[in-house]
């Protein structure tokens, strides 16, 4: 039996201006596809550079996928709530016919409570906005009447066999499973007040559990489990790093309400969930994490070490080269640089 498969993913949070973060992560997915890596996933967020730099994910991978040729180009995720469906569809499908197959959608109800407010939407009502959105995405991916004897155009192919839901919660794991989509899982996430030291793995086997207990017979499951790992050298340098990110990550989950435990490093590190060190540490570190037994794809992310780009692709080759095998991860064939 073979090992998860492995993908890179990035919220585009490199300390620079917007074009040029666009082009580093477009060197990041370039390098991971160069060592072997399946899949990169990319993050939406509106309005506020420090929470995500990309509002349209669609557009920057249909641009990445000029500049590719194997890897896999994923949404992780568009926030449907604040989109027009039926533009996501059409925006998907001719993202994955530029990108010759390769695009994944991910989609979820989340996001930052004020970016609603702009789209026009109500923060309260986006689980029943997610839901009406959902359905008539999907019948426009399945070339289904969607008004007035409207379908789609281009059609969908078969993306709508490629889709992912992200989810805290075991509902919208059963959500995810009744529909056979792939099932997205965050790096970290909120822990109840009395029980704020519970690892990752409690909160999420049982959205694994509500997951496959709903996915239809004979349909293969998809686990992505996302997690904030950072490979260096030397684990002094790690820190270096994690000692600003961690710490400003912490603050900003704290007012967004949260409680994040302790002050100290290496308290921030383990209460959001990450690994870093040299190729070993990391290794030993993901192999304890219960949950990643369960994945078909570990997506790893430097979110929210927020190493600068060198390290990040430093990172990336580490992870590739040295802990996926140690962990028994699948990589892809490497790509091999011309002379």
């Amino acid at each position: 039996m073979t090992g998860p498969t492995i993908a890179f993913f990035t919220r585009l949070l490199d300390d620079a201006p917007p074009a040029e973060r666009y082009a580093l992560a477009t060197e990041q997915i370039q390098h991971a596809e160069r060592h072997g890596v399946g899949r990169a996933w990319v993050a939406q967020h509106h309005f506020r550079a420090a929470e995500g730099g990309l509002p349209s994910p669609l557009v920057f991978l249909a641009n990445v996928a000029a500049q590719t040729s194997r890897i896999r180009l994923g949404t992780g995720v568009v926030t449907l709530p604040l989109e027009d469906a039926v533009r996501v569809a059409e925006d998907a499908v001719v993202a994955d016919l530029l990108a010759g197959g390769r695009i994944d959608l991910g989609l979820g109800s989340g996001g930052t409570p004020s970016s609603f407010i702009p789209f026009g939407e109500d923060v309260r009502d986006k689980a029943s906005t997610y839901d009406r959105k959902l359905r008539l995405l999907l019948d426009a991916l399945s070339g289904r009447d969607i008004g007035a004897d409207n379908t789609l155009y281009p059609d969908a192919g078969s993306l709508a066999d490629r889709i992912w839901q992200a989810t805290f919660s075991s509902p919208g794991g059963h959500r995810a499973g009744i529909h056979g989509h792939g099932l997205l899982l965050s790096r970290t996430q909120p822990r109840s007040a009395d029980d704020l030291h519970a690892p990752l793995s409690a909160l999420q086997d049982p959205v694994i559990d509500a997951y496959l207990d709903a996915l239809p017979a004979g349909i293969a499951p998809r686990i992505t489990a996302s997690r904030t790992v950072f490979v260096a050298d030397d684990r002094a340098e790690a820190l270096r790093f994690a000692e600003v990110g961690l710490r400003r990550a912490a603050e900003g989950f704290r007012r967004q309400g949260q409680t994040i435990p302790g002050d100290d490093l290496d308290e921030l590190i383990v209460a959001l969930d990450t690994h870093l060190g040299t190729p070993e540490q990391v290794a030993e570190s993901l192999a304890a994490d219960a949950t990643l037994a369960r994945a078909t794809e570990v997506a790893f992310q430097v979110h929210s070490v927020d190493a600068p780009h060198a390290h990040v692709l430093r990172s990336i080759e580490l992870f590739a080269e040295q802990v996926a095998p140690a962990l028994g991860y699948t990589l892809t064939d490497i790509i091999k640089e011309k002379a």
